[in-house]
């Protein structure tokens, strides 16, 4: 997955999609840990190369946890944690590169942050500066 850049409007006219697609992973991850919440730890690693044997039991919820990551992934955008539903879209603020941030459950995309700072360090929008 190649990150791409987003322009501030690009990312909100995106976030339908990823909302749906985060959705699908939340559902999924939700069942896998009430199925087996032991093998948890090893489908979350392996949700970001490819599968992993230990999904066998589990597998349905796993294909459509590893088919929403991928969605997202495949749109250029950055997973940062699936437990959270955190993701971030690469963007340039004011000349320099910043991530566009968003968390499943937030209604709208709002905050950024420095690629260095990370979920701590998020801002709110000022779309003057995008």
């Amino acid at each position: 997955m190649q990150a791409r850049y987003y322009t501030l409007d690009e990312a909100r006219a995106a976030l339908p999609q990823v909302k749906a697609l985060m959705a699908q992973v939340q559902e999924a991850r939700s069942e896998i840990i009430r199925l087996r919440p032991d093998v948890w730890p090893v489908l979350q690693k392996a949700a970001h190369n490819g599968g992993n044997a230990a999904a066998g039991e589990v597998f349905s919820h796993f294909h459509k946890l590893e088919a929403g990551v991928k969605g997202i992934l495949g749109m250029g955008i950055l997973v940062k944690d699936i437990d959270t539903g955190l993701i971030d879209f690469l963007s340039i603020r004011n000349g320099r590169e910043v991530y566009l941030c968003w968390k499943y459950g937030e209604e709208g995309l709002a905050f950024w942050h420095d690629i260095n700072t990370g979920y701590q360090g998020r801002q709110p929008i000022d779309p003057n500066d995008f």
